[in-house]
């Protein structure tokens, strides 16, 4: 049985196992947004033990009219290039400490529809990738 994900209408698959050495390159790297609804915030305040109010003080900010997660700027080792990671990220484990109340953002990665024609940037993002 292969752990190897399809998503009808993406022309690659992802293959999870990946995540475990890939260094979080989805998480980390150029800065973005990680763009979180209503429920998201009830579901990651609960979580953290949070009211709602302040965790969207320290936790989010607003671009126009929505919420995103706010990033902290690191510097990549050995270089002196500024990189970008999400600030529930945690290297030291390698992974996520909001893992089971990510957004759906984080969810559904690497099915996005801007990857659909971009499969060759998504490889560069992601060591998971590959062909159907």
């Amino acid at each position: 049985m292969s752990d190897v994900m399809k998503k009808s209408g993406f022309p690659y698959a992802f293959n999870p196992s990946a995540c475990e050495t890939c260094e979080g390159r989805c998480c980390t790297g150029e800065s973005g947004y990680i763009y979180v609804n209503k429920q998201e915030i009830k579901n990651i305040s609960t979580l953290l033990k949070m009211e709602e109010k302040e965790f969207v003080a320290k936790y989010l900010f607003k671009k126009m009219y929505k919420y995103s997660l706010k990033e902290r700027k690191v510097l990549k080792e050995g270089t002196s290039i500024d990189s970008y990671e999400c600030i529930f990220y945690d290297a030291a484990s390698n992974g996520c400490t909001i893992y089971e109340v990510r957004p759906l953002q984080c969810r559904t990665f690497p099915f996005w529809d801007y990857y659909k024609t971009r499969v060759e940037e998504l490889k560069l993002e992601c060591p998971g990738i590959t062909d159907e």
